[in-house]
């Protein structure tokens, strides 16, 4: 096989150029990090999992209406996805306080909160990725009010329907992240949801347990977290093969 030209390589994906104008081939590493970089490990087969549960999800996802880089499964690690200019903001949605949310304000963990929350931080691993404010995305021009609009109205639509999801499968979606990108299509600007949605971006509980199904098995050294993300891919269905 030729060498690929690498585009660009992130804590827990590699993107490789395209075979096709404006693709790129999104590869899963088994990279685990947490604390913004400062825990990191290897852990073997935690890519394929990530790409299997993103791939199902982004498929649901397309069917109801979102738009998504998504185009196809490619192996087990990965994905051929439309290249998209990326939005420098981590949208997060969250439906249970738990985690950087509860240490902020003091919230019981685990609180249920009244309707979905929506916050935006800014993608800087350097400044630890600070939240901001719909204000500082206008100030500095990181998107505009229409997209902003956009975005937020594509977030609780798929937190409705991730939760449906979940729910069925016993699982409570606690929160995650987005995030999202511009491309041109036929002369026509499309924002498309892109990067994945895995155990490695969300929180995931067990209905009943509330037994943790996702990367703070990671972050709170709770181990078994490849049999946690296996568990996860088991209830929705997807085979993954060994």
């Amino acid at each position: 096989m030729n060498e690929r030209e690498k585009i660009y390589e992130g804590k827990a994906k590699i993107l490789y150029k395209g075979t096709e104008k404006s693709t790129a081939i999104q590869y899963f590493k088994d990279h685990a990090t947490a604390f913004n970089n400062l825990k990191k490990s290897t852990i073997e087969g935690k890519g394929i999992f990530n790409n299997k549960i993103s791939e199902h999800i982004f498929i649901k996802l397309n069917q109801i209406g979102i738009k998504t880089h998504f185009i196809k499964s490619l192996n087990e690690r990965e994905q051929l996805i439309h290249m998209v200019e990326i939005i420098p903001l981590e949208f997060i949605v969250r439906n249970i306080a738990t985690g950087s949310l509860t240490k902020r304000l003091g919230i019981i963990d685990g609180t249920v909160l009244s309707k979905p929350l929506l916050e935006y931080s800014y993608k800087n691993d350097e400044l630890g990725d600070p939240l901001v404010a719909r204000e500082h995305i206008a100030e500095f021009n990181w998107a505009s009010s229409a997209e902003l609009d956009l975005i937020n109205n594509q977030c609780l639509k798929i937190n409705n329907f991730m939760q449906t999801m979940f729910k069925n499968v016993g699982i409570k979606l606690v929160d995650f992240k987005l995030e999202f990108g511009r491309i041109n299509i036929d002369g026509k600007k499309e924002i498309l949801l892109a990067d994945e949605i895995s155990p490695d971006t969300c929180r995931f509980w067990d209905v009943v347990s509330e037994k943790k199904l996702d990367k703070d098995r990671f972050r709170k050294d709770l181990g078994n977290l490849i049999q946690a993300y296996q568990e996860v891919a088991e209830r929705l269905g997807i085979t993954i093969e060994k």
